[in-house]
């Protein structure tokens, strides 16, 4: 279940409604999706690193999801993104998009194993980070500022979902980030 923190304020928010509220005014949408449970499936959530075959059936055992979307929202492509303490490029990757930037294109990500934060900057020009788990699906607008970041875990794998690839290249704003109070 995800969790949100204002910047300045260390109390996390938990309560589902409350964090629609505070997204909707980006049209930010968070949705929980159950993750498979199947044996195959399980393996490879567990497993820090895939190679491309362990990807590719990774891939497979989500196909529910993805053809879903392909119906709903006509995303054509997918990849999953899979980083773990050691990966060779975890610094640079955390480092390119901790930073406040856009996208020209959406950004959706369905997160099937460990966290990462997600922050934005509100109308009102004050900053939240949204804690995404597996089983939280996220659709972030074109143009909405945001960054990424992963927490202390460095672990994640989340399927991205693209209608097109040439929107996605990140836009930085050159915004500070707040002071996010960290228990």
């Amino acid at each position: 279940m995800a969790t949100l923190r204002r910047a300045g304020d260390p109390a996390l928010v938990s309560d589902p409604a409350t964090i629609a509220e505070v997204l909707a005014g980006l049209g930010v949408i968070l949705e929980t999706l159950p993750v498979p449970t199947d044996g195959q499936t399980l393996a490879l959530l567990a497993a820090p690193e895939l190679d491309d075959a362990e990807q590719a059936r990774l891939l497979e055992g989500l196909d529910d999801v993805f053809q879903r979307l392909q119906t709903e929202k006509g995303y054509q492509e997918r990849d999953l993104v899979v980083l773990y303490p050691g990966h060779p490029q975890l610094e640079a990757l955390n480092t390119r998009f901790h930073r406040i930037h856009t996208h020209d294109d959406e950004e959706v990500r369905y997160i099937v194993d460990g966290e990462g934060v997600f922050g934005f900057v509100l109308p009102d020009d004050s900053q939240v980070e949204l804690t995404v788990v597996a089983g939280d699906y996220i659709h972030v607008p074109a143009h909405v500022e945001h960054w990424f970041r992963l927490n202390q875990r460095q672990r994640i794998k989340a399927v991205r979902y693209f209608s097109a690839r040439g929107g996605w290249t990140p836009l930085y704003t050159d915004r500070p980030l707040q002071d996010f109070a960290r228990p």
